[in-house]
């Protein structure tokens, strides 16, 4: 399911533990789910969130390839960027357990980001952090680790798993410092459509406990009974649509 690029924007305007409450409204998915672990955190947490279909891939460091080598690989892993329906969040499946060396560097990055993608992730290590940054490119690793070590790809385009998260080339992935998420695609036009009065009903109880002043039980259960009740006809309402 392809995104106009309005609602691509209106999502990357929210935090992903907000996507994360939006989506439990419409109850199509365990709450438990859906999600990456902690393993997998953002290396630069004060950049704003990415919003981007996946892009996968498999890598191996610890010993030479076959043939070829990850910069020959890059090339396919390009011409599938345009294939997807909006930017690309390039996902790697690093296979060595433990990882030994760096999924990504610089030179990755900035060819990523100068085709368009929106981010990358992986359980595996990055490197060169510091020119990434400066790039504006987030990343998600599981580590940081020097050296590239013998990195090489062995399949593209195939379903990985990150983080404890199963990911199929094309999801839509939302992810920012607080983790990663998938949104499931039957409901992405009304996730992106919904956040908006989801965080005005937080801001029933979150403006109180803000204000200054002094701060009354009673009141405060008064505001959090009123906020559920919103978030009920809100769960509601979707889950009809």
């Amino acid at each position: 399911m392809s995104l106009s690029v309005e609602n691509l924007r209106k999502l990357a305007r929210f935090d992903s533990p907000t996507i994360c409450n939006v989506i439990e409204l419409f109850e199509v998915r365990p709450r438990n789910r859906g999600y990456m672990d902690g393993r997998v955190r953002a290396n630069f947490p004060e950049m704003a969130p990415a919003v981007g279909y996946a892009c996968t891939a498999a890598f191996r460091s610890d010993a030479p390839p076959a043939s070829g080598d990850a910069y020959g690989s890059i090339q396919k892993q390009l011409e599938q960027f345009a294939q997807l329906p909006g930017p690309a969040m390039v996902v790697f499946q690093d296979l060595d357990d433990p990882p030994a060396a760096a999924v990504f560097g610089e030179v990755m990055c900035s060819t990523y980001r100068a085709f368009g993608s929106s981010g990358l992730v992986t359980n595996g290590g990055g490197r060169d952090l510091e020119q990434v940054r400066a790039l504006g490119y987030p990343v998600f690793t599981g580590s940081t680790i020097v050296s590239h070590g013998y990195c090489h790809m062995l399949h593209l385009g195939l379903p990985v798993r990150v983080g404890g998260l199963m990911v199929n080339q094309g999801d839509l992935l939302h992810a920012d410092a607080n983790g990663v998420t998938n949104i499931p695609p039957e409901i992405a036009d009304q996730v992106a459509d919904v956040a908006d009065e989801f965080v005005a009903a937080e801001a029933i109880i979150m403006d109180y406990v803000k204000a200054p002043g002094e701060k009354s039980v009673a009141r405060y259960d008064e505001l959090r009974k009123q906020f559920q009740t919103v978030v009920a006809a809100l769960a509601k309402r979707v889950r009809k649509s």
